[in-house]
């Protein structure tokens, strides 16, 4: 009844930017906590950024002062604007929400991810 589509991904030089979107839709009451993981080949997958529907943010260490987590709850969007990007942030990114119906508990949803590759 939900999902998440992302966009935004794709093949960059170094140093370069990209600008990930992820929409959600479907049978919605109220979307909390959204948020952007990443996955590399051979590891785990990893927060990156998160935010509250308050606007509250958190970063992980190795993107910060880089990368900008961002929501527009009208549209129920949520953002992550990837600014001099590094060969070791090449991975698939993954949109993350936490979504209420109204008919029980916030359940956690995730997209199906889009790749960003940074080359040398």
């Amino acid at each position: 009844q939900v999902q998440l589509v992302e966009s935004g991904g794709g093949l960059v030089q170094a140093g370069a930017s990209l600008r990930l979107s992820c929409a959600a839709s479907g049978f919605i009451f109220s979307i909390n906590a959204m948020g952007w993981y990443r996955q590399a080949p051979g590891k785990q997958r990893e927060p990156v950024a998160t935010i509250t529907r308050g606007g509250s943010t958190n970063y992980a260490d190795s993107v910060k002062g880089r990368f900008t987590i961002s929501r527009d709850n009208a549209k129920n969007t949520v953002y992550l604007q990837m600014n001099s990007l590094k060969p070791e942030d090449a991975a698939v990114y993954y949109c993350n929400a936490e979504i209420g119906s109204g008919l029980g508990p916030d359940v956690q949803y995730w997209g199906q991810g889009t790749q960003v590759t940074v080359s040398s």
